[in-house]
């Protein structure tokens, strides 16, 4: 089954996945901030700071941008390839084809953590602040490599 799609919504999708994953490159930078937050809640020393920290509730915070972070990578994830092969009938395997992908795994694998962090393994909770770190350095570079793939597409246009 071929379905026609117009020609101005095959162009203008393919911008939708970079608005999404810089927007999301934010989030992610916040979430990191609020998961700092949340470490220092749990090791300051000083009661009545704790007190204060603990008010702020990052942890709910932390829990639901990352749930949104997961939901709309995956989702970025999948829709760019999905507009990518639309409009060119391929995919073109690349490095950041490739380090997208590894990108949802992390965040995936990262999310499979909380089970464990919740019933207080520090293991799991070492882990899952170690790959999201990486992620966010992929996730930069990500940027930066996927401006590249944005100006070529508006260079053809």
């Amino acid at each position: 089954m071929d379905i026609a799609i117009p020609d101005t919504v095959k162009t203008w999708s393919q911008f939708g996945h970079p608005v999404l994953m810089w927007i999301l490159l934010g989030v992610a930078v916040y979430s990191l901030y609020l998961g700092f937050q949340i470490r220092r809640t749990r090791t300051v020393e000083d009661k009545d700071v704790r007190k204060d920290l603990i008010k702020k509730d990052f942890r709910t915070r932390h829990y639901q941008l990352g749930s949104i972070l997961l939901a709309f990578m995956i989702t970025g994830t999948v829709g760019g390839m999905a507009v990518t092969y639309i409009n060119n009938g391929k995919l073109f395997v690349g490095p950041h084809l490739l380090v997208g992908l590894g990108m949802t795994a992390l965040i995936a694998i990262s999310a499979a953590l909380v089970p464990f962090m919740q019933k207080g393994n520090d293991a799991a909770r070492v882990t899952h602040i170690a790959l999201n770190v990486a992620l966010l350095g992929l996730f930069g570079w990500q940027a930066v490599t996927g401006m590249d793939i944005v100006q070529r597409i508006i260079s053809k246009m």
